[in-house]
């Protein structure tokens, strides 16, 4: 039997890493094979809880919560750390220290941000969360270069294990209106700085010579964290951006939570997915991984993931900050011919490595592997 202990946030939290630890935490909940999960869910304030509910909760900004945080994990064969720098209290996420290094069963730690040259504090709490890791998984090639070269990090110590994506089949057909349509762009995630939509904006305005002009969905609710600190002060600054550039009709900007189900209808009416980032420090996206599961064309900026999952055709690949290159591209993708189409096959060929239970069986093997129950890994998973 293997209990896996999961730190991280979880639903009703709504953010990728909650929704990322729901779904490796379910595909490797298996009583059938002996296999449980407990949860350490990361809260910033104490959250009632129903009388089954059997989770614990690591309290950002309460010390005394790590204790009870401790104790849990400690029950268990292996824990499984989702790490990013703003889902724990502190200075650059620095809180989470005490419970890893007082953490005595194994750790399988999930860096979901490798900065490449971070400020010292956000460099040694790096380093730290690493030495505290019985093995450390990464989730692009480039994260992994990064830990060798700037964190000096033994290349057996890390595995590679893409973001899962679930390729869900939307609730019912996907029937557009009939007549001429306007081809549909779409962002969508947690909205605050860094995700570059004002850039996306700027070249939609490039575009007003198509007919029809393409409209631009941006959905998604701000960033809990993000809101908390400016209120919803980015999100208007993009609708202003949107009135000077002349674009107000072409782009909606729809807060709706959506399901996984809704989710996947929404995508799958998308002629084109944009990710317009402009944050250095991004390695890695959850949207971009759906994407490709859904077998969407995608343009994107440079960030290492995108230049990884795109780089064989699946999509495009443009500079940063530049939305003369976005618009190219997403003209491109909306014009020339036969060009989506193979964006779709490449992404139906990289679909496969993506699956929820193919990523799981991954981890799987590492739990095995640091509980010394099979052969170490090569390092790399994918």
């Amino acid at each position: 039997m293997v209990t896996y202990g999961f730190l991280s946030t979880f639903p009703p939290t709504r953010c990728g890493l909650a929704t990322f630890s729901l779904a490796l935490a379910q595909h490797l909940h298996d009583p059938a094979a002996a296999e449980r999960c407990g949860v350490v869910q990361v809260v910033d304030r104490l959250r009632p809880k129903a009388r089954q509910d059997h989770t614990v909760q690591l309290v950002n900004g309460r010390p005394w919560s790590a204790g009870p945080a401790i104790e849990a994990l400690n029950r268990c064969d292996v824990t499984i750390v989702q790490h990013d720098f703003d889902i724990y209290g502190g200075p650059d996420g620095d809180e989470v220290l005490a419970v890893l290094e007082a953490v005595e069963k194994p750790q399988i730690i999930v860096l979901h941000t490798v900065p490449a040259a971070p400020a010292p504090h956000r460099r040694l709490v790096l380093q730290r969360v690493v030495d505290a890791a019985s093995a450390v998984v990464v989730l692009s090639h480039a994260d992994a270069a990064t830990l060798v070269m700037e964190y000096r990090v033994a290349p057996d110590r890390i595995s590679v294990i893409p973001r899962g994506a679930a390729a869900v089949t939307p609730a019912r057909p996907d029937r557009r209106p009939a007549g001429p349509q306007p081809p549909t762009i779409l962002t969508w995630g947690l909205i605050g700085p860094g995700k570059g939509i004002e850039w996306a904006l700027a070249a939609l305005g490039l575009m007003r010579d198509m007919d029809p002009m393409p409209r631009y969905l941006v959905c998604g609710q701000t960033h809990p964290r993000v809101a908390a600190r400016d209120g919803d002060a980015y999100r208007e600054s993009l609708y202003r951006l949107a009135r000077e550039g002349g674009v107000t009709g072409h782009v909606q900007f729809d807060s709706t939570y959506r399901t996984p189900v809704a989710l996947a209808a929404l995508i799958h009416r998308a002629d084109v997915v944009l990710l317009p980032y402009d944050s250095r420090d991004r390695t890695t996206s959850a949207v971009l991984a759906e994407a490709v599961a859904a077998r969407r064309p995608v343009v994107a900026t440079a960030f290492p993931y995108a230049r990884e999952l795109l780089g064989d055709g699946a999509g495009l690949v443009v500079p940063y900050q530049d939305p003369v290159a976005l618009s190219r591209a997403l003209r491109r993708v909306l014009t020339e011919p036969g060009l989506a189409d193979t964006m779709q096959n490449r992404s139906g060929q990289l679909a496969p490595r993506l699956a929820w239970p193919g990523i799981a069986a991954s981890y799987r093997g590492l739990a095995q592997a640091v509980l010394g129950r099979a052969a170490p890994t090569s390092g790399v998973n994918v």
